[in-house]
């Protein structure tokens, strides 16, 4: 049974601390040059057997302004040129990849993300649809879940109908804030009229789930600025909203040490934003879906959380767990049943490495049978709030109790502080423990004996 989430700020402050975001387990942080091209290759030949229906993702890397809070993997420039040797890349290694695929796997999940996918022309649009399209076997029915990153600042007159016209049927708008001083102190000038102009747009052309950004913990914020810009995205009636919390780490992201530390919101100011965005969402009829994602209650991904279908990824929940992954572009990262490849994060040796040709597989790692297993629990825990014992036992052939005896014992402090509830079928995240699911997975995460520090913050 599905709880509504419970904000307890004591609570969040005693389990205070970093862990991933389970985006992937193992965490991408695992993942070694030990595993290459070849691998990758042997991987998505194997998975032909399954004929499971295809994912895919597609990176696009440039961006025209930077933004200081941003951790993505991204090439900042005006100049709109670099875009045509890149695609040219990534057109080889499209075909590359898709020679490895037998016929008849229909790709139900595509996805688009940056960096800008929209600091692409409208041309140039169109031009990588069609070259996914001569080489997969895309939906043509609507039916599939076809999404794209967007930035209002980079959206032209014709973007939105082209998009719509060529097969998007999902956009995720970013917006972080509507504040414009907070906007100001992020480098990230975008006006309300731009924003709503974008969403108005996209609904008036059927769009079938539109999605905003925002983000908290920035520099200058407060609980009443937060509250007005929360205020703003309830009026818009948006499908979804992902609330993400800034982790400020600017040893390891360049862009973030032009943010003044001493603007950044305190502790308790944080938590009073996060209570006061779970209270209005609520409120509006928002489904807290978890990892700082709310939907509508009749949103397909709310509809799944409650049916025990969700299923995550790198690009966030979905609805579609039975697919494999293909990921292409510079640093994307794809998902076979045999594991996880990561291309390279360096433009130049992406592009030199599909001039020979080759897939630019940089890292990775191969999923032992315990991985999967982890990965199991963790996908339930963290998708549905509800880990079934028995399904476990069955589908691994284990004794749960045995196997995870230390981990059991572990969740012991947090079934006492109300987070779980675990019996002999179920282990059950609480009302409570719903905001600290991080910590919860984290427990069944054999890796994660050190490393904490190289983590953001789970709350």
């Amino acid at each position: 049974m599905l709880e509504d989430v419970e904000f307890d700020p004591d609570l969040i402050r005693r389990y205070e601390g970093s862990g991933p975001r389970y985006t992937s387990y193992p965490t991408a942080m695992e993942f070694s040059p030990a595993v290459g091209e070849q691998d990758y290759i042997d991987w998505v030949r194997a998975s032909n057997a399954s004929s499971k229906p295809l994912s895919l993702y597609v990176h696009i890397p440039f961006c025209a302004h930077v933004c200081y809070y941003c951790a993505c993997n991204k090439i900042v420039t005006g100049d709109r040129g670099k875009a045509r040797p890149y695609l040219d890349s990534l057109y080889r290694e499209i075909r590359l990849q898709a020679a490895l695929v037998e016929p008849g796997r229909q790709v139900e999940q595509l996805h688009w993300g940056g960096g800008t996918p929209t600091f692409l022309s409208d041309r140039e649009i169109c031009e990588l649809m069609d070259v996914l399209a001569e080489n997969f076997w895309l939906r043509e029915d609507d039916h599939g879940e076809y999404s794209i990153e967007i930035d209002p600042r980079e959206v032209r007159e014709d973007t939105l109908p082209i998009l719509r016209n060529i097969g998007f049927n999902r956009v995720s708008i970013g917006v972080q804030d509507f504040n414009p001083v907070v906007q100001k102190a992020v480098h990230r000038i975008q006006t309300a009229e731009q924003t709503l102009s974008v969403l108005h747009q996209s609904r008036e052309l059927g769009f079938r789930s539109i999605n905003i950004d925002l983000m908290y913990g920035l520099p200058l914020q407060t609980v009443d600025s937060f509250s007005e810009t929360l205020d703003a995205v309830i009026e818009t009636g948006v499908d979804r909203l992902s609330v993400f919390n800034y982790a400020h780490l600017p040893d390891r992201f360049k862009p973030q040490r032009r943010i003044n530390p001493e603007d950044l919101p305190g502790a308790d100011e944080k938590l009073g934003i996060l209570a006061l965005t779970i209270e209005k969402l609520t409120a509006a009829g928002y489904q807290y879906i978890g990892m700082d994602h709310f939907a509508r209650a009749d949103d397909e991904l709310s509809i799944a959380q409650r049916n025990g279908t969700l299923h995550r990824t790198f690009q966030g929940y979905s609805t579609h767990a039975n697919t494999d992954l293909l990921a292409m572009g510079v640093s994307s990262i794809g998902f076979m049943p045999g594991g996880y490849a990561q291309n390279t994060t360096d433009l130049d040796e992406y592009i030199r490495e599909l001039a020979k040709p080759h897939i630019p597989v940089k890292r990775g790692i191969a999923l032992t049978a315990d991985d999967c297993l982890r990965r199991e629990v963790i996908q339930q825990l963290i998708c549905n709030t509800r880990l079934d014992i028995k399904q476990v036992e069955n589908r691994f052939e284990l004794d749960f109790q045995h196997y995870f005896g230390d981990e059991l014992e572990r969740l012991g402090d947090m079934q006492q502080d109300g987070l779980v509830r675990i019996d002999d079928r179920y282990i059950d995240v609480t009302a409570r423990g719903r905001l600290l699911i991080r910590n919860i997975c984290k427990v069944f995460d054999r890796y994660r004996v050190e490393q904490e520090e190289k983590f953001s913050k789970m709350i």
